[in-house]
């Protein structure tokens, strides 16, 4: 009898993913785009392995939504609540909100954080319930960096609450600190994720790219030059910052396509000379050199063993640590404060 072979190709998405580095950022509307029409398990599935990756999830690309009605009132009103710092007292008396945010206040928190997770780390369940407690009020503040995404503050914070009881449990060793808020900062993107997911978000960016695209090289035929984003948002009839979350997409698809081309992708050695000419292409790359040259030595030498900059392999934040003399945990913070930096 002949054995049944089974061969398994890896889903679009588990291809796109393993074009990342181990701990490193995900864009948002790219995987939503990616994931445009496929079931929503599929979403779930990919969420699942960042986790396990120990991935970022960055929702910059995708754009803000309210929505209609009196749910869109209430996210506007939430943001304005977070943009000037969460407090009960701006909320209703019988608002769930204020309830919550008066009933963590009233819970007594004591102790050192770093002390208490390792002993929650040891198995002691007293600080495990202690860590939670102090991380709490922590949830709050974090959540409000993701309002304006259609989730109310609410479900920010339950879901927060998740990523800050995975941290408790899963933490063994480094900066706890660090550990809790990456933890906490997945499971608050992940809610913004579903909701643009089940608000058809997918389908708007990747027209949205179409869109930008046609009018990026209509503006270079007429102009003569690259136009600037500034010139492609008038066209679209955008805000700036919306064309640049589109831009974003556009180079990192960009960058993914020419790393990994597909077989009917390869190009002649005509078409590699003349992409090496691209104005477009050139301008990134000195842009790439331009924001290392900013960095301090030990910051631009973290991100270049990270992502692979001088033309190596990626290299995982473990690593990435042994070369450097830092635990994963430390990589992966410095990595966030100094792409923090970047972007600043």
């Amino acid at each position: 009898m002949n054995k049944l072979e089974f061969s398994f190709e890896p889903a679009p998405w588990e291809q796109w993913l393993g074009n990342f580095p181990q701990g490193a950022s995900v864009p948002a509307g790219g995987l939503l785009t990616l994931l445009e029409g496929e079931e929503e398990q599929e979403l779930e599935d990919a969420l699942q392995a960042m986790e396990e990756a120990g991935m970022e999830l960055d929702i910059r690309d995708l754009p803000k939504s309210f929505g209609s009605g009196e749910t869109a009132l209430r996210l506007r009103q939430e943001q304005q609540l977070a943009e000037q710092g969460i407090s009960p007292d701006a909320l209703e008396e019988n608002d769930p909100l204020r309830l919550y945010l008066e009933e963590i206040a009233a819970i007594p928190v004591c102790g050192d954080e770093d002390l208490l997770a390792q002993d929650a780390a040891a198995g002691k369940e007293s600080a495990a319930n202690a860590l939670t407690n102090l991380g709490l009020s922590r949830v709050v503040e974090m959540a409000g960096a993701f309002t304006g995404y259609g989730v109310l503050l609410t479900d920010l914070i339950q879901e927060g609450s998740l990523g800050l009881w995975k941290a408790v449990g899963s933490y063994r060793e480094g900066e706890y600190s660090a550990f809790r808020d990456r933890w906490i900062r997945f499971y608050l993107a992940r809610a913004v994720a579903l909701q643009a997911r089940s608000s058809g978000v997918g389908e708007r960016l990747r027209q949205a790219m179409e869109d930008y695209r046609q009018v990026d090289q209509r503006l270079l035929s007429d102009l003569g030059r690259n136009a600037t984003v500034e010139e492609i948002a008038q066209e679209l009839h955008l805000s700036v910052e919306q064309a640049e979350s589109v831009r974003a997409m556009l180079e990192n698809a960009r960058l993914l396509q020419q790393a990994h081309p597909s077989a009917e992708d390869e190009e002649t050695p005509e078409e590699a000379e003349q992409a090496v000419e691209n104005t477009a292409a050139f301008q990134m790359h000195q842009r790439i050199a331009d924001l290392l040259s900013s960095l301090e030595p030990e910051e631009a030498r973290l991100l270049t063993l990270r992502f692979g900059l001088e033309g190596g392999k990626p290299m995982t934040p473990q690593e990435t640590g042994r070369i450097l003399g830092l635990t994963p945990d430390e990589v992966v913070a410095r990595e966030a404060a100094t792409l923090a930096k970047l972007r600043k």
